[in-house]
């Protein structure tokens, strides 16, 4: 009897075991391209190029791991070379203030004769400063370009005849933020050198001492500088294309500006030969953002397909999935969702009711229309692209040094990944009826 019970028992096991294994089989999962834990690790190899800047050597790093997963992915993959006609390379920047040094940071673009150089010099308060430093404080206007207000504030500066100008973004980081600038944006007549907000009650004790500061700036101006977009196609032969794109390059090392648009972009590029099979697909990674857009602008030009063959182009832009942040005690600290974050869904009119559902739990401010042409939908739009959609933002660390992969996590990751993958599956059935 007990031997009895015992197989029945062992049986009764071996079948729960099998029914709980053929449950486990048949659970829908997420596809490995889309989990968390996939999405955040290419935010992390990203991060491991270093800084990004158009010309650099993290730039063409970054590019080299690109087109090698989008060639694993099963894309055909080509380089697109272009050349820009100028950029700053700097290799160095500090300001020695009262036996301190900080870094700091040109702003785009030095003057043609002040590459590399050094002045010592004090800050003068008010008035004529040839020769002298002056100090000048913007508020910080949510924007990735300088202003016209901000321009004018300048030129004021630059009327007083100062050396150079100490330039001071109010950004909420305490960081140096730096602005996007254009290719035909013409030279500062004095160097503009940025200096972070922390470190304001230093220059505001040299200034009331009178005690004359170093600045050493150390680069170089170089025209004509190569780069390349990395495109990627499935050409099946339909009808209807698909065009997804993000850029790459950027100021700093900008992990959670760059990153989540990256990761989301790979996992697309793996997902679409066997998820889109109605429609053709092209993957096109951007250089030059920072400097003009450079990129974006040549592919449009040269590469792209024809607007009426494109049924749905999907940007990722900037600061998709990342978290609010506080400095508290000169620590940067995690306070969840709560900062100066921007988060913006894009869409053109066509593509809006598209994006209704599978953004809907997406926090942010929906934009439709030309007003959706941001970042670099602009050229998009501007080239007659009508149905496009995306999302862009800013976020506590934004175009400053301090923006690494913290700020953004597997969780946050997929909701917008997943969002965008959603909408291209409603524009494939579209395209495939």
């Amino acid at each position: 009897m007990p031997a009895v019970s015992l197989k029945t028992s062992a049986r009764v096991l071996w079948v729960g075991m099998m029914l709980g294994l053929q449950a486990c089989t048949h659970m829908p999962s997420p596809p490995a391209a889309l989990s968390g834990l996939s999405l955040y690790a290419d935010v992390q190899r990203y991060e491991a190029f270093g800084p990004h800047r158009y010309g650099s050597p993290g730039a063409d790093q970054a590019f080299d791991w690109l087109a090698a997963e989008l060639r694993a992915a099963g894309l055909a993959v080509q380089d697109q070379a272009f050349v820009m006609e100028r950029q700053y390379e700097l290799r160095a920047a500090s300001l020695h203030v009262a036996g301190q040094r900080i870094d700091v940071l040109p702003q785009w673009w030095l003057p043609d004769a002040s590459a590399t150089f050094a002045l010592e010099a004090p800050i003068v308060a008010s008035g004529p400063a040839p020769g002298a430093f002056v100090r000048l404080n913007l508020r910080y206007d949510q924007g990735a370009y300088l202003n016209a207000s901000h321009k004018q504030a300048l030129q004021a500066a630059f009327d007083r005849h100062p050396a150079a100008v100490l330039l001071t973004i109010d950004h909420p980081s305490g960081e140096v933020y730096t602005y996007n600038v254009a290719q035909d944006d013409a030279p500062w007549p004095v160097p503009v050198i940025l200096v972070a907000p922390r470190h304001a009650a230093l220059l505001d004790a040299a200034q009331a001492s009178g005690q004359a500061i170093q600045l050493r700036v150390d680069g170089q101006h170089r025209q004509r500088v190569a780069g390349r977009n990395v495109i990627a196609r499935l050409d099946r032969g339909r009808p209807q294309t698909v065009v997804v794109s993000t850029p790459v390059t950027g100021w700093h090392i900008n992990a959670c500006e760059r990153g989540p648009g990256i990761a989301g972009f790979l996992a697309l590029a793996r997902e679409a030969e066997s998820r889109w099979p109605e429609v053709n697909v092209v993957f096109i990674a951007t250089a030059g953002h920072e400097i003009g857009h450079g990129g974006m602008g040549y592919f449009l030009h040269d590469s792209a397909p024809p607007p009426a063959q494109v049924a749905a182009w999907a940007h990722f832009g900037a600061s998709l999935a990342c978290f609010g942040w506080t400095r508290q005690d000169g620590q940067r600290v995690s306070d969840g969702m709560v900062d100066s974050r921007i988060r913006l869904v894009n869409a053109s009119a066509s593509m809006a009711p598209l994006l209704q559902q599978p953004f809907a739990a997406i926090e942010g401010r929906r934009l439709v229309g030309q007003d959706a042409a941001i970042g670099e939908l602009r050229e998009v739009y501007a080239a007659g692209y009508k149905n496009f959609f995306g999302m862009a933002g800013a976020h506590t660390f934004f175009h400053t040094t301090a923006d690494t992969s913290a700020g953004t996590s597997p969780e946050a990751l997929v909701p917008v990944v997943k969002a965008f993958a959603e909408v291209l599956d409603s524009v494939a059935r579209q395209a495939g009826r």
